[in-house]
């Protein structure tokens, strides 16, 4: 009986032995996990970061006051975050403020360029390298754009409470304004068309209308109408004071990403009809966000797969080691933005 069971013993773990490991559960990453996507080279001070349809990811240097003379930047990274390429500006202001924000992209796959110190809406060809200049908006601080119906261009202007509209060959016009957009001194941010609502998703980080203190930013939405005319702009959600509401992204759940540039230095999730539902990190003003950069001026929430990659400005201390891209995960896909066929520029 001991010759059976020691056998039997001896065979069991011969059978353990070659049988294969059990195959280890992938951990699925924790909603608002953050990693650091890419560090961003001098003169840094990223503002927006664009996802091309290549695959690519795209960021400008925005004003840098420590710049003066440098030519502002385009750099190109894998969507792994490998730095690849990077452009120079030309034909830039270099005696003040200068900046450049990779806005969006053609149908062609041309960058959108916004630049600061000529108010110019610029495109570059990445093939080739070529910068065009295809718009000057004057007097205008340009800082995000969206296409929107009929092939048109739709540009906030952080100055001006205005927003742009650059038509399909046509002349580029102040299409709406209202004090609603005029800041004191921080203004209008991001912009997006939603094509199944027809509206324009607006973001100011502070304003003058009397609505709330001017301090407080706000969520707003603006409907075009048929004729394409700008409709009656309403409130969807106003942010504490000082938060500075900046660029964000839209998930296929409706829901919208906000960086707040501001103090609290977090993201904010809303639904579709502006209800806070979350905010993150939990502990606001430190930018705590577990990786080894906090966020620091955190200015544009952009999709890449269940992610949003995060410009990492650092507007206010100028800290070059907290210039980056970072990923922040949200658990869903975002939309993909409104890009009509007739988006091009000659």
């Amino acid at each position: 009986m001991r010759r059976i069971l020691g056998r039997c013993v001896v065979l069991l773990v011969a059978l353990l032995l070659a049988s294969p490991p059990a195959p280890v559960a992938a951990v699925a990453p924790h909603k608002w996990e953050t990693h650091v996507f890419a560090r961003v080279p001098a003169p840094g001070f990223p503002a927006y970061v664009f996802v091309h349809r290549n695959g690519r990811v795209y960021a400008g240097t925005y004003i840098n006051p420590q710049a003066a003379g440098v030519p502002s930047r385009v750099f190109e990274w894998s969507s792994a975050g490998q730095l690849l390429r990077s452009w120079a500006v030309p034909n830039q202001v270099l005696s003040g403020d200068h900046g450049v924000q990779v806005a969006n992209q053609t149908r062609d796959g041309k960058l959108v360029l916004l630049e600061t110190s000529t108010s110019s809406v610029l495109t570059l060809d990445v093939k080739t390298g070529r910068f065009h200049r295809v718009a000057h908006l004057p007097g205008a601080v340009p800082n995000y754009a969206t296409w929107g119906p009929a092939g048109a261009l739709f540009v906030t202007d952080y100055g001006n409470g205005v927003i742009w509209k650059i038509p399909s060959g046509g002349t580029p016009r102040k299409w709406f304004a209202s004090n609603a957009l005029d800041g004191i001194e921080f203004g209008t941010t991001g912009i997006v068309f939603r094509p199944g609502r027809r509206d324009l998703l607006i973001t100011q980080q502070t304003s003058i209308s009397g609505e709330s203190l001017p301090t407080n930013g706000h969520l707003y939405r603006l409907p075009i109408r048929a004729n394409g005319r700008p409709g009656k702009l309403s409130t969807l959600w106003t942010s504490q004071p000082t938060e500075l509401p900046d660029g964000f992204g839209i998930g296929r759940s409706g829901h919208i990403y906000i960086a707040m540039a501001g103090l609290t230095a977090q993201l904010v999730e809303l639904s579709g009809s502006g209800k806070e539902l979350d905010r993150f990190p939990d502990t606001p003003f430190t930018g705590d966000n577990g990786s080894p950069i906090p966020f620091d001026t955190p200015c544009s929430a952009t999709f890449l797969g269940t992610r949003v990659l995060v410009a990492n400005q650092s507007a206010i201390l100028g800290d070059a080691t907290h210039q980056a891209i970072l990923a922040v995960q949200v658990g869903e896909r975002g939309r993909a933005p409104y890009l009509p066929t007739g988006a091009y520029f000659g």
